[in-house]
């Protein structure tokens, strides 16, 4: 699971605890009378041991993105799939997925605003290179777009530079203006609402963004010192909005730009120019995603997603390799699991009404890069036909942190999208596999944003339904002790078999969970 959000979209981290009864007239609509208990039982702990202590070896040295250990892992998961005779889902019969990513080295530079210069690092930073001369800059207030609001209207902001505040409107009354009550919107929310903002940014044709937020600015600035300390670029997916700047801007460059930013909200063209001149390089990093799958017998054109991320950070500076047994290793394995399970079933003439997508994504330690690069580039099988993602990402560990029961697994998104989907959830659980689902971490003030921190979050923005299955953190989550040997397989063996069953329901019932809480 990767550790801090998109660079762009986050470089932060953020219990509406749903409800556990579910009432017995939601029943499951699943028509296959055949129980699917007996390919459950067919995923064991013997066997997801056996696999786990060869991907998280030392010999995948860390399955670092782009690197010689990711590409052991890719071998390792397409080995296996041919071996399970599971074909590939791309139509060339190709398991492998070219994802383009790039490194851009930290930029060096300045910008000038009226001719008063601002070094990269003090005031402003970006992570990319940016260059413009003279270019106009158009004050947006809040950069937001909604229903019934826009900071946009009667502006035109092509090829111009924007300057936008962190937060959202507000009534004389105290209320906001986009929910008409006492509650913040979405964008309100930190994690969220900068990736929104620059999209409408990008949209709106503007040449880049000034963006301030004075709560967070230190938080950008850390990771940018931290990577000028470690010589470090960011990994970002080849051409997406190259073109377009984003830089983050602390109060003092904010009122050289506009003074009274702090109390104005009224969105204007300003007088004021800015100049960018912030130089970097860049180098192609070379990297894929597996998928394979099984076709539907009865809806072949209806997708279930199930997921989790191949790729963990690699060797450290010291030597140390960081095995990823539990962030993704306990995902991955469970996946392969979960479609021998499937593919013994089709064997037996009992396979899934819907077809379901085995996908392994890369890049997601280094900003959900592979799954953003399926959804929003290049989707194997049309979003619009897909019906579910449940991602797979840190199961096999105890987190120290809670209390409890052991045979637990934390659950998020499950209700975010999808109040039937969560229903679904708790029912396939009650009957087959009896875990405590905690939903801690499902909690929209949740500080930790787990929510937007793996892959499923590419297939929510979609509004695809999705569930998160995870474990929680621990000690050794992002080090070296994340080994194989530390992993309790009876739990992951449970919580294998629990996305199975809750994955052949999906794939089964006679139609796909309904979409009623639909993001904007």
């Amino acid at each position: 699971m990767k550790k801090t959000l998109l660079i762009l979209a986050g470089l932060l981290v953020g219990c509406n605890s749903s409800q556990k009864t579910v009432s017995k007239e939601n029943t499951s609509e699943t028509t296959n009378i055949v129980s699917p208990v007996v390919y459950g039982e067919t995923i064991t702990q013997e066997e997801l041991k056996d696999h786990l202590y060869i991907y998280a070896s030392d010999e995948f040295e860390g399955r670092e993105t782009g690197q010689p250990g990711q590409k052991k892992a890719i071998a390792y998961i397409k080995n296996e799939y041919e071996k399970l005779n599971i074909p590939p889902a791309k139509p060339d019969g190709d398991y492998f997925q070219k994802v383009p990513i790039e490194i851009s080295n930290l930029p060096i530079g300045k910008l000038s605003i009226d001719n008063t210069d601002f070094l990269l690092g003090e005031h402003v930073l970006t992570f990319s290179a940016a260059q413009t001369t003279n270019t106009p800059i158009v004050y947006a207030g809040y950069g937001i777009e909604d229903e019934g609001y826009s900071d946009y209207e009667g502006l035109d902001v092509t090829d111009k530079m924007v300057l936008v505040k962190f937060g959202e409107p507000m009534n004389g009354d105290g209320t906001y203006k986009i929910s008409g009550t006492s509650e913040k919107s979405v964008w309100s929310n930190a994690s969220e609402s900068l990736s929104k903002r620059i999209q409408l940014a990008v949209d709106k044709g503007a040449k880049g963004i000034f963006y301030l937020d004075t709560d967070n600015f230190s938080r950008f600035k850390r990771r940018f010192d931290f990577m000028k300390g470690n010589n470090s670029g960011r990994m970002s997916l080849k051409n997406n909005n190259n073109d377009f700047s984003s830089l983050f801007i602390d109060e003092t460059l904010a009122k050289a730009i506009l003074p009274s930013i702090d109390s104005d909200n009224s969105p204007k063209v300003l007088k004021t120019t800015t100049s960018l001149d912030f130089k970097s390089s860049n180098e192609e990093i070379d990297s894929e995603n597996v998928i394979a799958f099984i076709k539907g017998s009865e809806k072949p054109d209806e997708y279930l997603v199930i997921s989790s991320h191949l790729d963990h950070i690699g060797i450290s500076s010291n030597g140390e390799i960081n095995n990823g047994a539990d962030d993704d290793g306990s995902g991955t394995v469970a996946l392969l699991e979960i479609a021998e399970a499937f593919k013994k079933a089709k064997d037996d003439g009992n396979g899934p009404k819907r077809s379901v997508v085995f996908l392994h994504v890369t890049g997601e330690e280094k900003g959900l890069l592979g799954s953003q690069y399926y959804t929003d580039f290049d989707p194997i099988f049309p979003l619009e036909q897909t019906v579910t993602n449940l991602n797979i990402d840190m199961i096999g560990r105890i987190d120290p942190k809670r209390e409890g029961d052991r045979n637990y697994i934390y659950l998020i998104g499950s209700d975010k999208l999808s109040t039937e989907l969560h229903e679904l959830s708790e029912e396939v659980n009650e009957k087959y596999a009896n875990i405590e689902l905690d939903y801690t971490y499902n909690d929209e003030n949740d500080p930790n944003r787990f929510y937007y921190r793996s892959d499923h979050y590419n297939f929510a923005k979609n509004n695809i339904p999705i569930i998160f299955y995870f474990n929680g953190t621990h000690d050794d989550y992002h080090r070296p002790g994340d080994t194989p040997d530390k992993i309790n397989y009876d739990l992951l063996e449970n919580r294998t078999r629990l996305v199975f069953y809750t994955a052949w329901e999906l794939a089964n019932r006679d139609n796909p969970v309904t979409v009623d809480k639909a993001t904007k």
